[in-house]
């Protein structure tokens, strides 16, 4: 890998990870009542996005959706068979049981992802037109609405419809 190679990903993790902390800083600012302060967090976070995928493109790293589906299906696998696991392990040796806890919807959730691409590269200009809902608990992704969800059990307020 080249040294520009290198530096894109690394920046591409960096804005990524700006554009996350951002969102979640606004969060916070919201619950205090300070709504301007959280609109600026929101949008240095756009512009944290902007930055990211150019440099996911720039790199190469965004090709024809069934390589796309591809890519993502080995990352959701990597972090449920791999990553996980061994993150769960750690903490639990650790002692912190509600971080293991947490981890382990996570992994779950990250198992339903990789069936969800698998789905998609079986028949990609085939997939029915629904509607996806997500967790905000845990993450766990869903076709369609979710009375509870089957990871952590939160209850169907929990959800909300991804917008296209």
């Amino acid at each position: 890998m080249s040294k520009t190679q290198e530096n894109l990903m690394n920046a591409f993790a960096g804005e990524s990870q700006a554009n996350r902390t951002y969102l979640t800083f606004a969060e916070a600012a919201d619950k205090e009542g300070l709504h301007q302060v959280a609109k600026l967090f929101r949008a240095a976070a756009a512009a944290e996005t902007v930055h990211a995928m150019a440099h996911l493109r720039n790199a190469g790293k965004v090709g024809k959706t069934v390589d796309n589906l591809k890519a993502a299906l080995a990352g959701e696998t990597h972090e449920f068979t791999q990553m996980y696991p061994e993150m769960i392990k750690e903490a639990e040796d650790e002692g912190n049981a509600s971080v293991a806890k947490y981890f382990s919807f996570v992994n779950k959730v990250e198992g339903v992802h990789a069936e969800l691409y698998k789905k998609a590269l079986e028949n990609p200009g085939g997939l029915p037109d629904t509607d996806y809902y997500v967790c905000r608990v845990c993450g766990y992704t869903h076709e369609g609405p979710c009375d509870t969800c089957p990871v952590c059990g939160a209850r169907a307020a929990a959800f909300f419809k991804v917008e296209e």
